[in-house]
């Protein structure tokens, strides 16, 4: 039976020909990233348990994590958290199977100590956070649903959608690598520039400004005048990033909250705003693409965290976007184009009740030409939409 695939096409201005573009990305150590990499962490190290014990992934759903924030007092040279961080772990796992107990909690627990531990280097975990699990068990119904039906294809835990777009335009493109950027090589040479970074991208017709808020260690600086220093390096290496994707005109500003008269900075302890006052939840920053963008059709649902075998909130998000980059990289002729895949609950997810494609088609390139093309990409994607679990589990897609 024939998939459901409607192709259709657009005829708005592509987005870099309109005046106005925002573009968001809450980098690793933004309390909403943490709580989304620590859910991801966490349903990654159960469906390895599962697969171990049982040779099958386990119903469970850890999207529901949330972070409240402490207390700090930072200071040039070293400062102190006076109140912890405190990190609820919930949501639902399947705590019994086959008359066998597992140990979710301590799994859930070690994964969330071992995520934390490589991503706030800083961070005391002994005495800056208290972490605590109440994860619970999946209803009936949905643990009914997760079984995979006759020819093993799951079926679809809700009825949701996912939406992916391509490509990425210049705005887009440049906050997520100056955050790569500054996670894989500025921060290991220099360990001031703290982990809580949130980059604001903003075109304004063909002048784009960066608005980075970064949060500094204290431990690393000597003065304000070396917070100075390493704002500015901040700012010349944003800018020199920004120029390999862009002719247009670069503005950076770093930290516009901060009163230098006053001493009144973005200084920490940790390098999260997470130790005094910034608290964090699970779904609340990046879709899966890495980055927020109103511009864009995006779907609501938390992909970090939910279970890689039939949660269409995860699933068909990762999917779309994964779709849409290929369409644009293996049919020429398409200037943008976005996918929505909507799930019915309890239905075989390799068939959504719709596969809603919109191509906005370059100049002069006739829809009916492509169009053969890009159905064929989307229901092969959907035919192989399995495939995206093992990638899930090893950590080989991004979810926030």
């Amino acid at each position: 039976m024939k998939r459901n695939i409607k192709i259709e096409a657009l005829s708005q201005v592509p987005l870099e020909q309109q005046e106005i573009e925002l573009v968001e990305r809450k980098c690793i150590g933004h309390p909403d990233s943490l709580a989304d990499g620590v859910a991801e962490s966490i349903s990654r190290a159960l469906s390895m348990a599962y697969l171990e014990e049982f040779g099958a992934i386990l119903h469970h759903n850890t999207d529901q994590g949330e972070i409240v924030a402490g207390e700090s007092m930072p200071h040039y040279g070293g400062g102190k958290v006076t109140r912890p961080i405190y990190m609820l772990l919930d949501g639902r796992a399947t705590k019994q199977f086959d008359g066998v107990n597992i140990p979710t909690d301590s799994i859930a627990l070690e994964a969330a100590r071992h995520y934390l531990k490589k991503t706030l280097t800083n961070l005391n975990l002994d005495r800056d956070i208290i972490i605590d699990c109440r994860l619970g068990t999946g209803s009936t119904d949905l643990r009914d649903v997760f079984k995979p039906c006759q020819d093993s294809i799951p079926r679809a835990n809700d009825t949701s959608f996912g939406v992916g777009h391509a490509p990425f335009s210049e705005v887009e493109s440049i906050t997520l690598a100056l955050s790569d950027y500054i996670d894989d090589v500025l921060r290991p040479r220099h360990p001031a520039i703290g982990q809580d970074i949130k980059i604001m991208g903003l075109r304004d017709g063909d002048t784009i400004t960066l608005t980075v808020a970064c949060a500094m260690v204290d431990r690393y600086l000597s003065g304000l005048a070396q917070y100075c220093e390493t704002k500015d390096l901040l700012k010349e290496e944003a800018e020199q990033i920004a120029r390999k994707f862009t002719n247009r005109k670069v503005v950076v500003d770093v930290n516009t909250a901060d009163d230098i008269d006053t001493g009144s900075v973005f200084l920490t302890v940790t390098g999260t705003s997470a130790e005094m006052g910034d608290d964090g939840s699970v779904g609340r920053g990046n879709r899966c693409n890495g980055l927020i963008t109103p511009n864009r059709p995006m779907s609501m649902e938390a992909t970090s965290g939910k279970n890689p075998i039939n949660h269409i909130g995860k699933i068909y998000n990762i999917l779309s976007t994964q779709l849409a980059q290929e369409c644009v990289k293996k049919v020429e002729g398409i200037d943008e184009i976005y996918i929505r895949l909507l799930s019915q609950i309890g239905k075989p997810i390799d068939r959504p009740l719709v596969a809603s494609v919109q191509v906005l088609p370059s100049p002069d390139v006739e829809l009916r030409r492509i169009q053969g093309d890009i159905d064929a990409i989307i229901d092969e994607g959907l035919a192989n939409v399995t495939c995206i679990t093992e990638k899930i589990i090893m950590g080989e897609v991004r979810t926030f």
